[in-house]
């Protein structure tokens, strides 16, 4: 049984390379057959008739954020000036930040006073604060994206708040 199935596959894949003939009708229509036709020509067929296709190395595509790190952005802090005076006994500091080239949708600014971040990240440049101690503080500005990725920061800054004391000249009673 299996050498009759195994002989009617052989024929039937010999019939597979049967001549292919070619021929136009009256109306210019082409035609391909098995079968020879009045005026129909043998077509060569290739031996080799897959499709070769190249593969195409796909290119990278550089995302906003690579696009962004490319670009180099420069912070500069220019409220207070550097190693300032700020007397406020409240403690409220206003900070003014340029920035260039602007930076695109999405990216924000923090401010960090002695490394630490003192207001939520924002879109403007001017961070308004209260409640800074006196001292010496060392002020910088980051520009982040959205995932955290710091893009740019400033130069540290030095300023000195002051603030009046309770125990000044002024308040002497005697």
């Amino acid at each position: 049984m299996r050498l009759i199935i195994l002989i009617g596959l052989l024929l039937l894949s010999a019939q597979s390379f049967a001549t292919v003939y070619r021929w136009v009708d009256e109306n210019g229509k082409v035609h391909y057959s098995d079968e020879a036709k009045n005026n129909a020509e043998a077509v060569d067929l290739n031996e080799n008739t897959q499709n070769n296709m190249t593969i195409i190395t796909p290119t990278k595509v550089t995302t906003t954020e690579e696009k962004e790190a490319k670009i180099n952005y420069a912070i500069s802090i220019t409220s207070p000036q550097q190693e300032a005076t700020v007397r406020d006994n409240n403690g409220a500091l206003t900070v003014s930040v340029s920035v260039t080239p602007q930076l695109p949708r999405g990216v924000l600014m923090t401010l960090l006073v002695d490394g630490i971040i003192v207001a939520p990240a924002q879109v403007s440049n001017i961070f308004q604060l209260t409640g800074i101690s006196r001292g010496e503080h060392s002020l910088i500005v980051n520009a982040v994206t959205q995932n955290g990725k710091v893009l740019a920061s400033s130069s540290p800054r030095k300023i000195f708040l002051h603030q009046a004391s309770v125990f000044g000249p002024a308040n002497k009673s005697k």
